[in-house]
């Protein structure tokens, strides 16, 4: 004997189903934006430069995971120190360099120790 469904019953399979197939995809689909993150992060490195008392560019923006670089090019000392106090580096003496990784999404806002008047933020999107 063959079972018999009905046509509620069919429906019901058929909606479990879409509902499946549209969590995979959603799943998969934030797997590749990751991915495009990730490699954003590595293609293009994330590099600001001091230079005549400036932070440049004075606002960067970088995708979550990115690593930044900043490189003293001044012929007198500097340091980069988050107004959050997430990161701080030594005083870089001239062409030395700070890096941090940025692991999380926000506006981080940071200056120069030595002079606070020297002002940056770096952009962290997810």
């Amino acid at each position: 004997m063959t079972p018999q469904f009905d046509n509620d019953s069919r429906k019901s399979n058929h909606s479990l189903r879409l509902a499946i197939a549209f969590a995979v995809a959603t799943g998969l689909g934030t797997g590749i934006l990751t991915a495009r993150q990730v490699r954003a992060a590595t293609d293009k490195p994330a590099v600001i430069t001091i230079d005549n008392f400036t932070f440049g560019p004075a606002n960067l923006t970088v995708p979550a995971g990115t690593t930044v670089t900043w490189t003293n090019h001044d012929d007198i000392p500097h340091s980069i120190v988050a107004t959050d106090k997430a990161f701080r580096s030594a005083a870089l003496d001239t062409n030395d360099s700070y890096t941090f990784t940025f692991k999380t999404a926000g506006t981080f806002a940071y200056f120069c120790g030595l002079h606070p008047h020297m002002t940056g933020k770096v952009i962290v999107t997810p």
